[in-house]
């Protein structure tokens, strides 16, 4: 199973060169696939994940007895497990991708010019991805599927400490594309753990067409910094809540505490609370309390602290680096501000551009918040956590997006296609 799997290769740049061309010819077959085919492919390949699941068993064990050597922390071993559950949750993912409509080939806004002539933009494929991602190995499915749809051939370079299960995952892939009858090179995996494979894949630009990475800031960084390529990205989750003056005290408390509580380690989880002084006292004090009970740490500005104090809540006091931190854990900044306006400066400021909510019975006050928060989904009387593709009904996601150009916010299968114009005309000359 580990047989092709190498630490280091003698030529590594000749080696992802390789590969690079491979996806590029491959490229175009995936790009005239029909639905059907694609569709036949997915799930073949589903089904040959569950019937191989314990081939894909053993592999993780290997990299689990690895990482475990290694000294790797509990919640990365957590990510890194294939149980029986995420098995079935790749295949069944799958599944639920090839359910999908296919954006490819979709014509819009196809117009009569003066001219005669007939003018539309087409939905087609970007080409080839290259997709870079740490630890969790049901990535190198899903990242597959959402590729494979929308009619793009993908180079798949997963954390090294998941190098057994990625690659016994992708020889399903091998199975199922070819089963369809489409190029095995559609799908390929970096079999190298040499880390130099990633910045010759960043520098692939003759070949690549986009990276997308999927891990932790330092790595998005280095990608960011360094790529050769465009890449479509987020670099971290610091996300708000504003409860406003005019807000419903129940949908206040419900949509903060889920918000921040229904799961810490996310990037759409709230990090920062923001709440209207005439507000404060009807709800942060109750609030606070909720979240206390759920053990959650709550860092104040001087207002939050002595108003939750005088309620026996105990509460640190937040430092400038507070507002800008993206915890992914049971901590939470919050700001009491005078106003909206002052609530819109702080996240303008400090926001990474992922997710912000309001709070609020005020139609016109919602209205601004939509209008002047600059990030990537803005949000009225709902939870942070709602900021995902599955959530807005694409399906699936192959990542946020804070970038304004191309895709941004949930990138499913439109996300990873691109429009060109199309012209009809019949013997039509210009004049």
């Amino acid at each position: 199973m580990s047989a092709n799997i190498q630490s280091a290769l003698p030529d590594i740049p000749g080696y992802v060169s390789n590969i690079g061309r491979a996806a590029r010819q491959a490229s175009r077959a995936i790009g005239r696939a029909s639905t059907g085919q694609k569709n036949n492919a997915l799930l073949a390949i589903a089904a040959r994940i569950t019937e191989h699941s314990g081939m894909l068993k053993k592999a993780n064990v290997l990299d689990l007895e690895a990482g475990r050597n290694k000294g790797l922390d509990a919640a990365l071993l957590d990510r890194l497990e294939l149980s029986d559950a995420r098995i079935n949750a790749m295949a069944e993912g799958l599944k639920q991708i090839a359910a999908l409509a296919d954006p490819v080939g979709i014509i819009s806004d196809l117009a009569y010019r003066p001219s005669g002539i007939q003018v539309g933009r087409m939905r087609v494929p970007l080409g080839v991805i290259g997709i870079i991602y740490e630890s969790r190995p049901n990535v190198t499915a899903d990242a597959a599927g959402l590729c494979l749809k929308s009619g793009n051939a993908v180079i798949l370079r997963g954390g090294s400490e998941a190098i057994n299960s990625n690659h016994a995952i992708a020889q399903c892939i091998e199975f199922g594309l070819q089963a369809a009858g489409l190029p095995a090179e559609v799908v390929q995996l970096i079999e190298t753990t040499d880390r130099a494979a990633v910045g010759e894949l960043l520098r692939l630009k003759e070949s690549v067409d986009v990276i997308i990475p999927r891990g932790g800031k330092s790595l998005i960084e280095r990608i960011s910094n360094e790529s050769q390529v465009p890449v479509i990205k987020h670099l971290d989750g610091i996300c708000h809540v504003y409860i406003d003056d005019d807000a419903d005290r129940e949908k206040a408390l419900k949509v903060a505490f889920n918000a921040k509580t229904q799961r810490y380690g996310t990037c759409n989880t709230m990090e920062t609370l923001l709440v209207a002084q005439s507000a404060s006292a009807e709800i942060l004090p109750e609030l606070a309390k909720m979240y206390a009970d759920k053990g959650v740490e709550m860092r104040g500005c001087e207002h939050t602290q002595s108003l939750l104090k005088a309620n026996n809540i105990e509460v640190v006091a937040a430092v400038e680096e507070d507002w800008s931190t993206e915890y992914l854990a049971p901590i939470l900044s919050i700001k009491i501000v005078p106003d909206m306006e002052a609530a819109i400066d702080h996240i303008n400021q400090y926001s990474s551009q992922h997710t912000e909510s309001i709070v609020t019975e005020n139609y016109t006050r919602a209205r601004r918040f939509l209008r002047e928060v600059d990030s990537s989904s803005v949000m009225v009387n709902a939870s942070t956590r709602f900021a995902d593709g599955f959530e807005y009904g694409l399906g699936a996601e192959i990542g946020i997006s804070t970038d304004k150009l191309h895709a941004r916010g949930p990138v499913g299968l439109e996300g990873l296609t691109s429009q060109k114009y199309i012209v009809l005309g019949d013997g039509h000359i210009r004049q």
